[in-house]
């Protein structure tokens, strides 16, 4: 099959590099021309994957059109603030009908939509599907193992999508559970910033695992409030996913966080990755949704007060987990 992904950032690059293993005819577009230079003349993406060869089979474009119409599936891979742009561009010389999967963890912030309801909105037509769950793309190209989730609402679509991806030790299984899957991966990476920023003030190991079960609890509430399945938050989608994105090293989100704990600026953090953090854009629209769904998401809305700069991440730590008297396990808060 003929694949396109748009992204090349470390998980974009990753997909990439396992669908062209799969023997299937992949093209990655990287919005630098120099990104897509070093692919196809050295087979390495340095600043995003460095030290991790790519397969020589692995093409790159910086033309979007000459992207889009290669496809057979579309894959993007591009920061959600990114995402509808980049769809409208590569509109015209998409073929028709073909199915377009998402990597992009996180909601539009005016909008507040998922990134499978932009597909839908600016690709008609198209079958929409996410690709979610505890994916660390460095682990994966290591060859370690792993498991991910295609989910969609037509099973037949992700079963053939499923196919698509199925590699070796990437285990994948199959959602109909948009909902869920994409408000678990969108709003963990708020929740790695909190327990990242845990780890920077050196709070201890009992306060993260609180945070990371309350977090949680909180993007569970957030979910079914949506429309979501509470089971799909207790899978790879939802606790996979952000058990992983709270406790690796790897995680940028939870980089964020710690480096807040450590003292430091937003800005000056963010400067230095050179990188996307969903999670500093997602809040702002997981606030607003709470706010819709009448919903106290103490955790989330104390760090979208320390990401406005309303209060330091050390006086969010101070009463984080005393914010509100706490009531049964199973209620939110």
């Amino acid at each position: 099959m003929r694949i396109t992904v748009l992204g090349a950032g470390s998980w974009g690059t990753t997909v990439a590099s396992v669908l062209t293993r799969r023997d299937h005819e992949s093209l990655i577009w990287a919005r630098s021309p120099a990104v897509a230079d070093e692919v196809n003349a050295k087979h390495t993406n340095e600043r995003y994957l460095a030290g991790f060869p790519l397969p020589g089979r692995l093409r790159a474009t910086a033309d979007l059109a000459e992207a889009a119409a290669h496809a057979e599936l579309l894959v993007v891979g591009v920061p959600t603030g990114a995402f509808r742009d980049t769809l409208e561009l590569v509109r015209p010389d998409l073929h028709p009908w073909i199915p377009v999967v998402s990597l992009s963890k996180g909601l539009e912030r005016d909008s507040l939509s998922r990134m499978t309801e932009v597909i839908k909105e600016v690709l008609p037509g198209h079958p929409a599907a996410a690709l979610t769950g505890p994916n660390l793309a460095k682990e994966i190209m290591a060859g370690m193992a792993a498991a991910t989730v295609i989910a969609t609402e037509d099973l037949t679509v992700a079963a053939e999508i499923q196919r698509v991806f199925r590699r070796g030790l990437l285990r994948v299984y199959t959602n109909h559970d948009v909902i869920g899957c994409e408000v678990g991966g969108a709003l963990k990476n708020v929740v790695a910033i909190a327990t990242g920023i845990a780890q920077g003030l050196g709070v201890g190991d009992n306060t993260r695992a609180g945070v990371i079960s309350r977090g949680l609890a909180e993007l569970t509430t957030l979910a079914v409030a949506m429309g979501g399945e509470p089971a799909t938050l207790a899978g790879l989608a939802g606790m996979g996913d952000l058990v992983a994105t709270c406790i690796s090293p790897h995680s940028r989100n939870r980089h964020v966080g710690e480096q807040l704990g450590r003292g430091r600026s937003l800005d000056d953090i963010l400067a230095e990755m050179g990188q996307v953090a969903e999670g500093v854009k997602t809040v702002h629209a997981a606030v607003r949704l709470a706010d819709q769904h009448g919903l106290a998401m103490p955790i989330t809305r104390t760090i979208h007060r320390v990401v406005t700069g309303d209060i330091t991440a050390e006086r969010a730590y101070d009463g984080l987990l005393r914010a509100h008297p706490a009531g049964h396990e199973s209620e939110p808060g």
